[in-house]
């Protein structure tokens, strides 16, 4: 079966979505607070990459850039958010449609699937404090049914 990596067009199809989702969070007002000290200068390809591994792609964002702890810590000791993430869920659904995947297209849904469960699961459990978030993470695999254990 056809991977979601490969469905969605493989890094350039995660890096069109990448860039797409954060133009849509740049200018959100309240989302785009998370990068108001800044970002990583080439967060869209990191994020292309992360994503990638996560969805059956090649694990060059462990190799390259972190583990899953890394991620989880650069999003954790910021309090509860979900204003933000519901924010964050809506511009990556607009992302979503600025790339060329339309309503009720199963790819969408399942893109759309693993970024709500990203958000607001693995990148919101540890809002007190990043110190909190355990050493040895790796990063979730997501396919067509869901979350892999």
């Amino acid at each position: 079966m056809e991977t979601v990596y490969t469905a969605v067009g493989g890094s350039e199809g995660l890096l069109r979505l990448a860039e797409a989702w954060h133009a849509r969070v740049m200018v959100d007002e309240v989302v785009g607070h998370a990068f108001s000290r800044g970002f990583h200068p080439r967060h869209s390809e990191r994020l292309a990459a992360y994503w990638a591994e996560a969805l059956g792609g090649p694990a060059a964002y462990s190799k390259e850039c972190g583990d899953e702890t890394f991620v989880v810590r650069l999003h954790s000791g910021n309090g509860k958010h979900e204003e933000m993430d519901r924010r964050a869920i809506a511009c990556f659904d607009q992302a979503l449609g600025d790339v060329g995947l339309a309503e009720g297209e199963p790819l969408r849904q399942v893109l759309h699937d693993y970024f709500a469960w990203a958000t607001t699961t693995s990148m919101a459990r540890y809002p007190e404090s990043a110190a909190d978030v355990p050493e040895g993470l790796s990063i979730p695999r997501w396919s067509w049914d869901g979350p892999q254990r």
